[in-house]
């Protein structure tokens, strides 16, 4: 690559690791966009921020073409982190002669510089293809505010690319699990348990018939799981809870499976077990299933050949987490996902990148897209 600069990659990474960007720290956020759109500013192209709720960052549309609807490739990375505020002051940015580290090295700021780095390198060779960059401010808390954003942009795009970190053993990811995550909250009627427990209904006991009930709902076989992972409630032994509540998270290989569950939520939510007790479900995430298809198959073995000539042993796999490649794939985009570096440790305090799969990665991902337009994949 003619434009690739390590020693200028590094410090642009410490510069970014260095701000703590939590998916509920809108300032912060809001300081990575700022210095990811002057890069992209400098190169000549439309930067558009977009802010879709005041409690979340930021998210940057990034354009060559900006007057034409029409997308060739489809870029997306993430700004946010899972780290709270003051995460970097505990933990600053570090390397050694193999790893860098860092609160959102790996997941996702090294991606965005990836990202960066194939841009730069298509834009100075005068790329024809239209080109959208989508940089959002909240993937870590399931894109709930950008999402629409990004799935309008997916209809619209022949190809997409997400810049998520790659699995540790470097592998591609080329299938994800659908999620759902839900909050179940119970209203029961008060009672003394000693004195006068007829009078009452027990939030919990409603509850525990929930749970009971969900959890024969888990169908590995067929890549559909349960988990009901918080629960609370009640005030003491010696009460009957008159509020209760429970997180549920789910994974589905299709949409079926995920409204097969719902509606079991719907009929117990109708039929109470425990009478006098009320529920409300809220779901606060979702993400629909990204399924391979012939055409995006085909893109990654591209990826796999252009790969072995960067030194880059290409292999893909399907996952059970959930990234924006979800609501790009569900809306006929053919995505590569995880196209990132190489590291490992996401979300925990030894997250790191290997140094060595920076260059080779962007490399990687550069030449696929340029054999893609040679074999008229953008026509």
């Amino acid at each position: 690559m003619k434009y690739f600069d390590y020693d200028a990659y590094i410090k642009q990474l410490e510069e970014l690791v260095s701000i703590d960007s939590g998916s509920f720290d809108p300032e912060g956020v809001d300081k990575v966009a700022e210095a990811m759109a002057r890069k992209y500013e400098e190169l000549g192209l439309t930067v558009t921020k977009k802010r879709f709720d005041e409690r979340a960052g930021y998210c940057l549309e990034v354009r060559n073409y900006p007057e034409e609807e029409s997308i060739d490739i489809l870029m997306v990375g993430h700004m946010d982190t899972v780290f709270p505020k003051g995460t970097v002051a505990k933990r600053p940015f570090t390397m050694d002669e193999k790893k860098a580290y860092g609160p959102g090295v790996d997941d996702m700021k090294s991606g965005l510089l990836n990202m960066y780095y194939v841009v730069k390198e298509l834009v100075k060779e005068n790329t024809k293809l239209h080109l959208c960059l989508a940089l959002n401010c909240d993937e870590e808390i399931s894109s709930r505010y950008s999402n629409p954003w990004i799935s309008e942009l997916a209809r619209h795009a022949k190809c997409g690319l997400v810049f998520e970190p790659a699995r540790k053993n470097g592998a591609i990811v080329s299938d994800r699990k659908g999620l759902a995550r839900y909050v179940i909250d119970f209203k029961g009627i008060y009672a003394h348990a000693g004195v006068n427990p007829q009078d009452g209904a027990s939030a919990i006991h409603e509850m525990a018939e929930w749970i009971t009930r969900l959890v024969p709902l888990n169908d590995y076989e067929h890549g559909t799981s349960l988990n009901v992972g918080i629960v609370k409630g009640g005030m003491g032994a010696n009460t009957l809870a008159e509020n209760a509540q429970c997180e549920v998270d789910i994974r589905f290989t299709n949409i079926e499976a995920c409204h097969k569950i719902e509606a079991a939520f719907e009929n117990l939510r109708t039929n109470p077990i425990i009478k006098g007790v009320t529920a409300t479900v809220t779901r606060v995430g979702f993400r629909p299933p990204m399924a391979s298809t012939e055409h995006s198959r085909s893109m990654l073995e591209i990826m796999r050949q252009e790969g072995e000539k960067c030194g880059v042993d290409v292999k893909w796999v399907t996952t059970g987490g959930g990234s924006d490649g979800n609501f790009m794939a569900f809306e006929g985009c053919s995505v590569m996902d995880a196209v990132g570096p190489v590291g490992d440790g996401a979300h925990g305090d030894k997250e790191f990148i290997w140094l060595e799969t920076i260059k080779p990665r962007t490399e990687m991902v550069y030449r696929t897209l340029v054999k893609l337009e040679e074999k008229g994949y953008f026509a």
